[in-house]
């Protein structure tokens, strides 16, 4: 099925059964978000709100709530530009496999962008204030674009082939913003945008910025898709869509002619506005700072146009099934990317870019194999590619320790670790660095730490799997759980300030030396609630790896530092605990909540989804 817009992937989704209708209004104010995660969360249909609150627009969410439903919306094109993949990684498998490819240059032509003199988005104009405002979390500062596919070129070298498609946060509404003027533009450290703001304010000219919502599925799926620097993500969008990506110039912006809405404007050099407070993808809300401001220029829709939406929030969102797309497309250039890579696993549960797990091969040295060598060389080159470079934690081991692990499987993947790690050695701290613009673990906005852990060997030590007898804590510290084979999870004063947060570690140090001599509990974890931490696997990932910064939070019995190496021996502390500088998590409003069940009750459009 080749899509054209949002509503030709609706009508495709409700023939096939994927699709659930609310004929009733919702409200975008909270409402419409709840519906969405708890739809989302039950594994249920795509959603079309038929009737949205202050808006003459219906919407959509859920669309690709499941990797079944993604990989049934792309049934027609996915596996040709996984073959491009593949080819690109190894070409000589044409050789092995010529019938494989031959579907291969229809799919090249649908890569390149096609200019067209008019296009079904003009049909209409709008005012910024018609459009669904959805607001997701009681604490955002205003309503935002959630599924924005945000186009910019580079000025020094203009043109479609060298620009720019990613999905930057976009506040339609609230603080400073003049309503139907201005709005504002989030992008985070390390995105391709802000080279192309860079140019405009070194030109001292208006960044023009042109932004799609809708349109063939395959545009916001590109969007988020990441590409080889230098290959424009409209490429990627008519491959994957089976059509190419129809574009037209007007009023000197480029402009999808196949989105359901375009918004055009300008970013000036060197104006920013407070942006959010906004619910993000790690589970905390990332506080308002100064971001660049669009000043509106055109609001164009399609006739019968549906505004597509999805929610984020803490880990597992519907944006999580990007992730398991994007890994399962690009897997094949992983290794080619990064020699001696055979695996990397970016841990949605833990926010991504908090905690990156990675397998590589020993090469160096096969004889003599026991410590890293050549996963500390692979460990640099992965800190400096792509977004892996925003990783906090990196985890690495040798494949040839264990050919048979499954990077996807966390728990086995850290008892592998953990059987194998020496905190003496095994421990490479980065501080003073920059990390995830959303992450408030570090020590300032942008600023932080970042630690590689690169255990290969044979296993040094078994796992406890139950908590030792004679364990006796120091006076705060409590209820003691374990997390996984070797992880004991302890729950923690309040944390105040980092001086009596180190009297007290201090203490507990004191204590756990006693106890473990035979290193049976190579980590700890300090958190807030022990039981919330470990009952269940995400649980644990998201507290320990969202809540700690590798610099500060790091303690271990007799630690060390020698030679600028800083090691201790087992265990290793993690203090997980919320910290006065961290934002907030995610709460749901309750009432919300309660008129959310309410439509899930029997004769309600939810009934039997929720």
């Amino acid at each position: 099925m080749i899509y054209t817009c949002t509503k030709d992937l609706l009508d495709d989704l409700d023939r096939h059964g994927h699709l659930a209708r609310i004929s009733q209004e919702v409200d975008p104010d909270l409402e419409m978000a709840e519906i969405q995660r708890r739809v989302y969360a039950a594994g249920g249909p795509a959603i079309f709100f038929e009737k949205v609150k202050g808006t003459p627009f219906p919407a959509a969410s859920n669309i690709f709530g499941t990797l079944d439903r993604a990989k049934f919306i792309f049934r027609n094109t996915l596996s040709r530009i996984k073959h491009l993949i593949e080819l690109n990684a190894d070409p000589f498998q044409i050789l092995k496999s010529p019938a494989r490819y031959l579907r291969l240059p229809v799919a090249l032509w649908h890569m390149l962008p096609k200019k067209v003199s008019s296009g079904p988005v003009f049909e209409n104009t709008t005012t910024i204030d018609q459009l669904p405002g959805i607001k997701c979390w009681p604490e955002d500062g205003g309503p935002f674009i959630l599924l924005p596919q945000v186009y910019t070129e580079d000025q020094r070298r203009p043109g479609i082939m060298r620009s720019n498609l990613g999905m930057y946060r976009i506040q339609l509404s609230g603080n400073a913003y003049q309503t139907n003027r201005e709005i504002g533009l989030h992008y985070q450290i390390r995105r391709d945008i802000g080279g192309h703001h860079a140019a405009a304010i070194e030109r001292n000219q208006p960044l023009r910025v042109s932004i799609f919502v809708g349109g063939p599925p395959s545009h916001a799926f590109s969007a988020v898709m990441p590409l080889p620097e230098g290959m424009p993500e409209v490429t990627f969008a008519g491959g994957l869509a089976g059509r190419r990506f129809r574009y037209m110039k007007k009023n000197g912006f480029t402009l999808s002619a196949d989105a359901d809405f375009c918004i055009s404007g300008t970013v000036i050099p060197g104006e920013t506005k407070p942006e959010g407070p906004f619910g993000d993808h790690l589970g905390y809300y990332s506080l308002a700072h100064p971001f660049p401001v669009i000043h509106v220029d055109k609001v164009y829709h399609r006739a019968n146009a549906v505004w597509p939406f999805t929610v984020v929030g803490r880990p597992p969102q519907e944006d999580t099934v990007f992730g398991q797309l994007i890994h399962e497309i690009t897997g094949p250039m992983v290794p080619k990317s990064v020699p001696g890579v055979e695996a990397i696993h970016a841990v949605d549960a833990a926010g991504v870019h908090p905690l990156l797990l990675a397998i590589g091969r020993e090469r160096y040295i096969p004889y003599d194999r026991i410590k890293p060598r050549e996963l500390l060389k692979i460990s640099n080159a992965l800190l400096g590619f792509g977004a892996c470079a925003l990783a906090k934690y990196l985890f690495i081991t040798a494949y040839e320790d264990n050919p048979g692990l499954n990077i996807n499987e966390v728990n086995s993947y850290f008892r592998h670790v953990l059987e194998r790690v020496d905190w003496k050695t095994d421990l490479h701290f980065q501080t003073e660095t920059t990390i995830d613009t959303l992450d408030y673990s570090g020590t300032g906005f942008n600023e932080g730490s970042k630690v590689i852990i690169a255990a290969a060997g044979p296993p040094k030590r078994p796992l406890m799997s139950s908590i030792p007898e004679k364990l006796s804590l120091p006076k705060g510290f409590a209820n003691p759980h374990i997390a996984m084979p070797g992880v004991l999870v302890i729950q923690a004063p309040v944390f105040s300030d980092i001086d009596s947060a180190e009297a007290d570690i201090k203490t507990l140090i004191q204590q756990l030396n006693i106890l473990d001599k035979k290193n049976e509990f190579p980590l700890v974890v300090l958190a807030d609630d022990a039981e919330f931490t470990t009952r269940t696997m995400n649980n644990f990932l998201w507290t320990t790896f969202t809540r700690s910064n590798p610099s500060h939070d790091i303690y271990g019995i007799n630690s060390f530092t020698r030679f600028k190496h800083w090691g201790c021996e087992p265990p290793l502390i993690i203090d997980a605990r919320l910290k006065p500088h961290h934002s907030p998590p995610l709460v749901e409003d309750p009432k919300i909540t309660s008129r959310v069940n309410e439509l899930g009750k029997k004769g309600g459009p939810l009934h039997g989804i929720i």
